[in-house]
């Protein structure tokens, strides 16, 4: 009688251990100054970078969401792991931090080497736009769990930031200026609205516009930190609008966003045209074409939108911080 063996159970250890192989090279060229050799060790190890009087550490885990769904249909999985390492570095940036480490995980029914590889192909290129190292992450085969090529992602990310620097938003007043940044489309939130407005073939169509990656904002925004006053900042993900720089808001101050005041990616445009979706809610759901916003004061706001150019970013002057009457956002 044959003995039962894991791999009967449907997990492979050979076929992890061949992706894992096959990953090594990407691992290598995301490495920066920190990365500590860890032949002997279980976890991943990184020196904190010298020159900080008082650093702080930033955190941030996440993953993609559905849009992992449309990836599978699509089959396309070579840029869900920029959105991965975006979804993480974008939100430590948002208090001025600069990632310093990255770590995956990534779970699926069975080991398929191609999909994987291509996946890891992305985060390693969402490592290297934003500056930070692959050390580590996990591959869980997980049979029963997951079906067929289904499989998820999530992220983790750790960045530091001088005490002094940190930007907690307490710094907002009336008669700031809110800058927004562009996105490169959906980003990775709202795709469960994204799969309900699209048909199966739909999503096919317009597959390039679905799937764009998040865009990392890291070699943007860093070279602001320290330089100018900036009172608060937003990574403009789930909730968007109604829910992201509202988070950090004093009590007395509210938002004014003024519709129209930048270029709305063609996503959205097709998106109002499918669908009869409510105002409100598209501004919650969705980013419509601001992936990121940047609060400083009004003196300041020429400079610090040549600053971004200088970085190849544009920006548009949205809004600004006004007293609060009743809601945190007023939309106009």
């Amino acid at each position: 009688m044959k003995k039962l063996t894991y791999k009967d159970s449907g997990v492979d250890i050979k076929k992890a251990d061949e992706f894992v192989g096959a990953i090594k090279g990407m691992v290598k060229s995301t490495r920066v100054a920190g990365v500590m050799d860890k032949t002997r060790a279980f976890g991943s190890l990184f020196a904190l970078p010298k020159g900080f009087k008082e650093p702080v550490l930033v955190s941030s885990t996440d993953g993609v969401g559905t849009k992992l769904l449309i990836a599978n249909h699509v089959g396309k999985h070579d840029t869900v792991g920029i959105d991965l390492v975006a979804m993480n570095v974008n939100d430590v940036l948002c208090v001025g931090a600069k990632p310093l480490f990255f770590l995956d995980y990534v779970a699926c029914g069975k080991v398929d080497k191609k999909l994987l590889v291509d996946v890891m192909k992305g985060i390693a290129e969402g490592c290297r736009q934003a500056g930070c190292a692959l050390i580590g992450g996990e591959t869980a085969e997980m049979p029963g769990m997951y079906k067929g090529e289904d499989y998820d992602l999530a992220g983790f990310t750790v960045g530091v930031v001088e005490k002094k620097k940190a930007i907690d938003g307490t710094k907002m007043k009336a008669g700031d200026v809110i800058l927004g940044l562009p996105s490169s489309g959906v980003h990775s939130n709202g795709y469960s609205m994204v799969r309900k407005v699209f048909s199966l073939v739909e999503q096919k169509k317009y597959a390039k516009l679905i799937m764009e990656p998040t865009r990392i904002y890291v070699r943007n925004i860093l070279p602001l930190v320290g330089k100018f006053d900036i009172h608060g900042m937003a990574h403009n993900t789930g909730g968007a609008f109604y829910e992201k720089l509202t988070k950090c808001l004093p009590e007395s101050c509210a938002l004014r966003i003024r519709k129209g005041t930048w270029p709305m990616p063609e996503i959205f445009e097709l998106i109002m045209k499918k669908a009869d979706i409510a105002e409100r809610e598209l501004y919650r759901t969705f980013n419509m074409g601001i992936g990121f916003m940047v609060v400083v004061k009004k003196a300041d706001v020429s400079k610090v939108q040549a600053a971004l150019r200088k970085t190849g970013m544009p920006s548009y002057l949205i809004g600004e911080v006004v007293k609060r009457n009743k809601e945190k956002l007023e939309l106009v």
